[in-house]
């Protein structure tokens, strides 16, 4: 099991929340998503299939990480 938590400063409301994890909830491997809105993190576990990369690239594709 793998564990990063992401900067992610795009965080502005419930639904940014939700959409994150919706959408990184539904890669295969990842077992765990945890979002902080007030701190502007997202906590993500993961495993498998799921790679540090392509989590970091779906943050990238639905404009939650710009780095």
């Amino acid at each position: 099991m793998e564990k990063k938590i992401f900067s992610v400063p795009n965080i502005s409301c419930g639904h940014c929340v939700m959409s994150i994890k919706n959408e990184l909830s539904e890669m295969e491997g990842v077992s765990k998503v945890e979002v902080n809105p007030q701190d502007k993190i997202v906590t993500v576990e993961w495993e498998g299939l799921a790679s540090l990369e392509k989590i970091t690239e779906k943050l990238k594709e639905i404009n939650y990480l710009t780095e």
